[in-house]
């Protein structure tokens, strides 16, 4: 799916998402910072195959999303305390990601 969401807004913990089908996805803070998908966060493949990054930490306790901003008509950057915000949610990764979680 890559149609914008009709809304995002933060409720408590999480971000809640609208989609225009009507489905709704909600997604914890930290949950959204674990799989952010910036070269920061999961590294950079080079032309030779190396993967280079993607070694920080894994979890992220107590991040908060402090903020965000649409990109386009394609994703939305996320901007949290602990000031990651290079991630950018594409809107079919943000369905991936909430279909993936538990």
């Amino acid at each position: 799916m890559n149609d914008a969401p009709k809304k995002i807004e933060n409720i408590g913990e999480e971000i809640a998402i609208l989609w225009p089908d009507g489905r709704e996805s909600y997604l914890t803070h930290e949950y959204l910072r674990e799989k952010s998908p910036s070269a920061e966060n999961i590294g950079e493949v080079d032309i030779l195959g190396q993967r280079h990054g993607g070694d920080g930490p894994r979890i992220f306790p107590g991040v908060r999303v402090v903020g965000w901003e649409k990109v386009g008509n394609y994703a939305v950057c996320f901007h949290f305390s602990d000031g990651h915000s290079t991630g950018l949610y594409t809107w079919p990764y943000l369905h991936k990601i909430d279909s993936a979680q538990s």
